[in-house]
């Protein structure tokens, strides 16, 4: 009998082990642990991040030579539909050909240009685009490059408020 309860016991035991396992090797760990288990590091420093209001009031009030040169690099489709005005678009920063694409545009750039890159496709944890592109320039040598933050996706965090943007023509 007390054998019986051994194996049961080291059954379960491996059983609730292989679940854990499992739970973390698929992106299951925040059902276990939290959002945190699985939230991305951010590349950049608090000091290299912007915000909306800052970012507008920054291209509203800026002399033509200060004014940050603003990338998009979400996907296409999202930058047709409506971008900061002014915005380049070089992405999306989730592929190697949007990242190829936003190295070869920054070649030429001068290494101290002021720089701002944004995507604003979903909630800022989940982004796969302004990581990768961040870490490109960065890697570039880029000194004065900064992330703007948007905690929930463009439309939400940049036009709802009011900020300007602009849509491009049909293609």
């Amino acid at each position: 009998m007390q054998a019986l309860r051994s194996s049961t016991a080291r059954t379960l035991f491996c059983g609730i082990l292989i679940a854990l396992i499992a739970a973390l090797t698929t992106g299951s760990a925040h059902m276990l642990f939290g959002a945190a288990a699985d939230a991305p590091t951010d590349p950049w420093t608090a000091a290299q991040t912007v915000k909306p209001a800052d970012l507008a009031k920054e291209l509203g009030d800026a002399k033509a030579a200060d004014k940050p040169t603003v990338v998009c690099v979400a996907p296409h489709v999202l930058y047709l539909g409506g971008h900061i005005t002014g915005a380049l678009y070089h992405g999306p920063g989730s592929t190697p050909q949007g990242i190829e694409d936003l190295k070869k545009w920054a070649q030429p750039v001068p290494r101290s240009a002021n720089l701002v890159i944004y995507c604003g496709c979903c909630p800022m944890d989940h982004c796969p685009n302004l990581r990768p592109a961040f870490v490109a320039l960065h890697d570039m040598g880029f000194t004065h490059i900064r992330a703007l933050i948007i905690p929930t996706n463009f439309y939400t965090d940049w036009v709802q408020p009011g900020y300007p943007y602009e849509k491009s023509p049909a293609e």
